[in-house]
């Protein structure tokens, strides 16, 4: 890595948003752990089928969130001569493998509850070991709060989809704790893994919805809220400097958006001019929208670039 692109790299890594994010993932493993441990420990004690659905969460979630760190150091990393356009599109890829992991959770979850209820069921010490789920879910309702909106201020895929992970998991408990409750209520012990069935349903919609969100990130999936803002603000920057424009095309890579758009100049403009005029607007545009961008522009000519797109996209014609 030469002078100039360590530089890029110290630079990416001391930005606020970045280390915020890292100190957040950082959070979640270290509580991911503990939260694993104390439902194994809530399961020993009560013997749960949903305590120890509860627990297979945590032991995906830890194993999501240690690929989800990887994937958010590789996204931090700049771009080489090998990617050109750096790493960040790793967190479609992280998302989209968190969600699997849910989906399997919640996999495990029904096989696990059938098990157990074919078997027979046998619970003991539901009090304590609701004690232990409860709290599990107060740290991890919390912890899925703070992931999510660390997320979405730093502009990071990865955890935002983690949190909404973290938050799965405490709705997870709030489920096996009312299943619990009602079973020392009504002493019906198929409460247990019937709770276990609709909790798990909870699961595979959030993790749906994680790969659904993944795949459209990786098809380049244009945001309707997101291309109103671009226009928006281009329309009043292109007004301010005389431009038209057209061919406006965006994408996001998870952390910031890839713009391009086509500006059109009379034919007598000069190459300086228009080059000048450009860069105003590829520096003011990122300027005015809220997540980070990057504004590539094409010059044209005004007189004839409808007469040059039609040659080139219908005969093949070269330019």
């Amino acid at each position: 890595m030469n002078r100039e692109a360590s530089l890029s790299h110290e630079q990416s890594s001391n930005r606020p948003e970045i280390r915020d994010a890292w100190f957040a993932m950082r959070l979640s493993l270290l509580f991911g752990v503990l939260m694993l441990v104390g439902k194994l420990a809530a399961y020993f004690l009560t013997g749960s089928s949903a305590i120890l659905a509860d627990a297979a969460e945590s032991v995906v979630h830890v194993v999501a969130v240690g690929f989800a760190a990887f994937s958010l150091r590789l996204s931090a990393r700049p771009a080489g001569p090998t990617f050109l356009y750096g790493y960040e599109r790793i967190s479609f890829f992280s998302a989209g493998f968190e969600g699997a992991m849910i989906v399997l959770a919640a996999i495990a979850i029904i096989v696990t509850a059938t098990h157990n209820w074919i078997s027979g069921l046998q619970l003991e010490h539901l009090g304590a070991g609701a004690l232990l789920v409860f709290g599990a879910m107060v740290v991890n309702g919390v912890l899925g709060w703070y992931l999510i909106r660390t997320g979405r201020k730093a502009h990071s895929l990865i955890l935002e989809a983690n949190g909404k992970h973290v938050l799965t998991d405490s709705l997870t408990s709030f489920g096996v704790i009312a299943g619990l409750v009602l079973v020392m209520l009504t002493k019906w012990k198929p409460f247990d893994p019937v709770l276990a069935f609709a909790v798990s349903l909870n699961i595979l919609w959030s993790g749906g919805h994680l790969i659904w969100k993944s795949a459209r990130g990786l098809l380049d999936y244009s945001d309707p809220d997101a291309g109103r803002e671009i226009r928006q603000h281009l329309d009043t920057i292109c007004s301010e400097l005389q431009l038209k424009y057209h061919g406006l095309r965006f994408r996001t890579t998870g952390y910031r958006q890839l713009i391009e758009v086509h500006l059109l100049f009379p034919r007598n403009t000069s190459v300086g001019d228009a080059h000048q005029l450009a860069t105003l607007l590829e520096e003011r545009l990122p300027a005015s929208l809220r997540m980070p961008s990057e504004v590539i522009t094409h010059l044209e000519s005004e007189e004839d670039h409808e007469d040059v797109h039609s040659r080139v996209h219908y005969t093949g014609t070269p330019l």
